[in-house]
């Protein structure tokens, strides 16, 4: 490794002139300051705004309609879109009730839902809310909201950046802003998973959130799946929060 280049000592000379400089600096703010001392002071010009009276009363609370924080503390089903006209409910949903519990919704991350678990409690999981439907045989809807308690993790931006790092992995997937969510995706897989015996399945998703909720959207169909469906799905379920 190369030495370290040596400082070159500061000599007396240059103390000196260091010194002479800084004590002419203080010499012309002191006379800057007997020059003002001796003028007579000017009156400031008046203010262009006028002065604005104090509202008299109390100022009326949020209707739970508008206090994001009641809607999201209510019943969580209840802010999931509606199933549409025509379509039936999913016949393999893990639950009736549309609640999903810590260890059912771990279940569904392949390769670790040990490790889900563990992260979910880390995060303060507080509750979990879904609704899925089918159209025809092959068209397949699932949207989740994730609550979390955020008293010290700001949990539900964290798992929706993580749903845009892993399904941005994914080959031939193409994504687009979310509006109105400041950082919400939505994603079409062009290319379809393919098994043995089983119709190609094309997939879409959308990550978002709302406050403490994480909201993930998913489509599913044996043919490709426009931008516009899970677009107009993602755009409906954000606005209902």
């Amino acid at each position: 490794m190369p030495a370290s280049p040596r400082r070159r000592r500061r000599g007396r000379t240059t103390l000196m002139i260091v010194g002479a400089a800084v004590l002419g600096v203080v010499a012309g703010t002191c006379a800057g300051y007997l020059v003002q001392a001796d003028r007579e002071p000017t009156a400031l010009p008046p203010l262009s705004q006028p002065v604005v009276k104090q509202a008299k009363g109390e100022a009326e609370p949020l209707s739970a309609a508008q206090d994001r924080k009641v809607k999201l503390d209510g019943d969580l089903r209840k802010l999931l879109l509606s199933r549409p006209k025509g379509a039936r409910e999913n016949e393999y949903a893990p639950t009736t009730d549309g609640w999903v519990d810590l260890a059912e919704y771990a279940s569904r991350y392949e390769g670790g839902p040990g490790d889900t678990f563990d992260g979910l409690v880390d995060d303060e999981f507080r509750r979990a809310a879904w609704t899925s439907w089918q159209v025809g045989e092959t068209y397949e809807v699932h949207i989740t909201l994730v609550q979390f308690r955020q008293e010290n993790v700001v949990a539900a931006s964290e798992w929706a950046e993580n749903g845009h790092y892993w399904t941005g992995r994914e080959k031939d997937t193409r994504s687009w802003a979310l509006p109105g969510t400041g950082d919400g995706m939505v994603y079409v897989h062009d290319t379809p998973d393919r098994k043995p015996g089983y119709l190609p399945l094309y997939s879409a998703r959308a990550h978002a959130w709302r406050g403490d909720v994480y909201v993930d959207v998913e489509i599913y169909d044996s043919k490709p799946i426009p931008k516009a469906k899970i677009m107009d799905l993602a755009v409906r379920q954000m606005g209902k929060l």
